[in-house]
């Protein structure tokens, strides 16, 4: 008779643990898709453009940390930091060549050669390096830690410490720095800010930059969780990055990291119950569901335009 009612708390114990791995798995996934989804938001916050091309800045940033490690064989920090540095020069360069032209032409001609742009960063890469897949370099030897029914890494700690060092950095940067105070200004009112001295093309560069710093850091990150990249790594991160900002409130920096933190757990917990293979359908149902209840996002505000 014991052992009856002894079954459903060991049921009920083994589904507990589950869940608490799948938390920790979740944060990890989320703070890389958090790292995306700040580029995404603060593009768009700044001059209202969504970069579908963010997403393979991302898959760049995996590609240049894996020849700084494997061919120079350079400290995996030391890696990052350059990745970071090259893919911020690389958003500059994509915004000077492509969007900036477009600065007052319609939102979908600049749409559409975002797509273009995304298209051509992942098939130059499969015309360089091959479309294969290939084993991203294990710079930092994996140690796992158990702390009770949870084991984590810590290459899973390094990600989640990584990642929030960024986002605190980059919430520095825009809150209490000059050219934050800056890029804010120009989100507002980009005439205004100009009229006031602020040199708007530079400030828009700068969060370029910044925004594929991030991507770039991510898609070292996530090569190494994964140990895997390949030049079409980008296309759906990117789309899941997308959907987070909008779910936190696209524009707005907090709601990104929000965003990102839950689709990562949304993705887990969808594997963890056995739709492994539906776990890309879940988070665009979530998106679909937002758009339905809430279109501002859980951290956004409804705002009525002129016309």
């Amino acid at each position: 008779m014991s052992g009856f009612f002894c079954f459903p708390y060991y049921l009920l114990e083994s589904w507990v643990n589950n869940m608490l791995q799948q938390l920790v798995n979740g944060l990890i996934l989320g703070s890389v898709y958090a790292l995306l989804a700040l580029g995404y938001t603060m593009v768009y916050g700044i001059i209202k453009l969504i970069n579908f091309a963010h997403g393979d800045i991302y898959m760049m940033g995996a590609f240049i940390g894996y020849y700084l490690i494997n061919t120079y064989h350079m400290n995996f920090f030391v890696a990052l930091v350059l990745t970071m540095v090259v893919t911020a020069f690389l958003g500059v360069v994509i915004e000077f060549l492509a969007y900036r032209p477009l600065r007052n032409s319609t939102r979908i001609a600049a749409l559409i050669t975002a797509i273009g742009v995304s298209f051509f960063l992942e098939y130059i890469m499969v015309y360089f390096v091959g479309a294969d897949k290939r084993a991203f370099p294990q710079a930092i030897e994996t140690v796992k830690y158990n702390l009770g029914s949870i084991s984590i890494t810590n290459v899973q700690l390094i990600i989640l410490c990584v990642s929030i060092v960024l986002m605190v950095a980059l919430q520095f940067i825009v809150k209490q720095t000059k050219m934050g105070k800056a890029m804010r200004a120009v989100s507002v009112d980009s005439d205004a800010a100009q009229l006031m001295g602020i040199n708007v093309n530079h400030t828009i560069s700068f969060t370029f930059a910044l925004g594929s710093a991030l991507a770039g850091a991510a898609g070292v990150l996530i090569g190494l969780y994964y140990n895997s990249l390949d030049p079409l790594m980008g296309m759906t991160p990117g789309i899941k990055a997308f959907i987070a900002a909008v779910l936190g409130g696209i524009g707005i920096i907090p709601g990104a990291a929000l965003g990102g933190v839950l689709i990562g757990l949304l993705e887990t917990f969808s594997i963890s119950v056995g739709w492994s293979s539906f776990r890309d359908a879940v988070v665009y149902a979530v998106l679909i569901i937002i758009l339905l209840i809430r279109p501002a996002g859980i951290l956004g505000k409804n705002v009525k335009e002129k016309v």
